[in-house]
């Protein structure tokens, strides 16, 4: 179900709304035992993720935010917050097989739209940039996976089949097909785009060092430039490019 979907959730027509709650349901436990090995089957998916649990109580909430009883939403949302650690306001937007895996520590703020098929981790933050009212919070596109402890700030979007490294602080929008990494954000684009129909993309390990690449890449051009000036080297030691993962030269004083 996409995010125009969701917004258009039937309000007046209970039954056809409860049918597409259940069917959201089955998707968003396929999502689950797709995404993470440790799951064993759907009835423990059902009764012991607190993730999915809390995204549950929020299309609850949601519910009960566009019908205007917005206390009881606020209600809801806070006890939600209390038993599974995952904070979502009532008004955000979330779309199907949306997966918060070991939820605790995330926050989706008000304003947020989160696509299909988005994957997020622990401590992870949808937070607003600015005190005015109207559109302050991100908006993930499908497929999106955020990476353990980022934090994506403001009404900014982050296109689909985006991938955000752990601890990122993203302030800009991002293409589709992209990784961000780093404080603030540095953006790559893919080599390799990374297709609707591919497995999800949960490689952490697979993240750009773009301050390490260029830093080697610059001592090499020192290096290189040295040996082409006579004198230039007296003997003393300085540093050099690192062979393989070791680095070589003066003292760090460690």
């Amino acid at each position: 179900m996409t995010i125009e979907a969701i917004r258009q959730f039937p309000a007046r027509q209970p039954l056809r709304g409860i049918r597409r709650y259940f069917t959201m349901m089955k998707r968003d436990i396929a999502s689950v035992m797709e995404r993470d090995p440790a799951a064993r089957t759907p009835l423990e998916v059902f009764l012991l993720y607190s993730g999915l649990h809390a995204i549950w109580l929020h299309r609850i909430s949601h519910w009960l935010w566009k019908r205007r009883l917005r206390l009881a939403a606020r209600g809801l949302s806070q006890l939600a917050r209390a038993l599974t650690g995952v904070e979502i306001h009532p008004a955000a937007v979330i779309g199907a097989g949306f997966f918060i895996d070991h939820g605790m520590g995330v926050v989706v703020g008000e304003t947020a739209e989160v696509g299909t098929d988005v994957t997020i981790y622990h401590s992870v933050t949808l937070g607003g940039a600015s005190l005015e009212k109207g559109k302050r919070h991100p908006t993930l596109g499908d497929r999106v996976v955020v990476g353990a402890g980022a934090k994506i700030l403001g009404a900014i979007t982050i296109g689909a089949d985006s991938r955000i490294g752990a601890n990122a602080v993203v302030v800009k929008s991002v293409p589709p097909n992209s990784v961000v990494v780093g404080v603030p954000g540095q953006i790559v684009r893919r080599s390799r785009p990374h297709q609707p129909s591919d497995a999800p993309d949960l490689d952490h390990s697979a993240l750009p060092d773009i301050v390490g690449v260029t830093l080697r890449q610059l001592l090499d051009r020192v290096d290189a430039l040295e040996g082409r000036v006579v004198g230039a080297i007296d003997g003393t030691p300085h540093l050099h490019a690192p062979q393989g993962e070791t680095w070589e030269g003066g003292d760090f004083a460690i």
